[in-house]
């Protein structure tokens, strides 16, 4: 994620967007996910935010790193207990079959859509061989900014399956739903969880 306004809007509304990464916490893909790791594992969640989700993992025993952009979000992730943080993005990620899980919810959707193939396949090369893939993002079409100024790629849950699939990942969950998050717009999305 590197469009200029939409990390604005992130640096000067991160307090009020840590907020609601709270709540985000009582969602049953964050459950499912901590339950699916083994003991110790070594997890990233990239597009962390303040890394409330990331602390949780540290919590749970796992080694966690938490990538973010926007340099206020990585000090709050930084303050997290267990949580080693940084400012990066996904073209950062040149591991190879180093992570147990990646954790990217609603982060790839601040991308453009013509990257997320090339993202797809980092996350893949990055994960151990039968490594976890948790995604998050908002179900539709084409790329738009919303009501707050935000860069958003769209896409649909075929397509994304298909992407899924062209990438080598095998998906074991999906959870659809309607939320409002920053901008108080209500949006469909979709998470998914799969396995490299």
């Amino acid at each position: 994620m590197s469009d200029p306004e939409t990390l604005a809007v992130y640096a000067a509304q991160a307090e009020k967007y840590a907020t609601l990464a709270t709540l985000d916490m009582e969602r049953p893909h964050v459950e499912r996910f901590i339950a699916q790791m083994p003991k110790g594992a070594r997890v990233l969640d990239i597009g962390c935010g303040p890394g409330v989700v990331t602390g949780a993992f540290a919590a749970a025993g796992m080694e966690a790193e938490a990538w973010d952009p926007v340099p206020e979000m990585v000090a709050m992730a930084a303050a997290q207990p267990g949580v080693t943080a940084r400012q990066a993005v996904y073209a950062d990620l040149v591991a190879e079959g180093v992570y147990d899980g990646i954790w990217a919810n609603f982060s790839m959707l601040h991308t453009s859509l013509a990257d997320w193939p090339a993202q797809f396949a980092a996350v893949a090369r990055a994960l151990k061989p039968g490594g976890l893939f948790h995604f998050g993002t908002k179900l539709g079409e084409g790329e738009a900014r919303d009501s707050i100024g935000r860069f958003y790629s769209y896409i649909s849950e075929p397509a994304l399956m298909d992407l899924m699939a062209q990438t080598g990942l095998t998906v074991e969950y999906t959870r659809t739903g309607e939320g409002a998050g920053l901008s108080g717009e209500v949006a469909p999305f979709i998470s998914v969880q799969a396995r490299a």
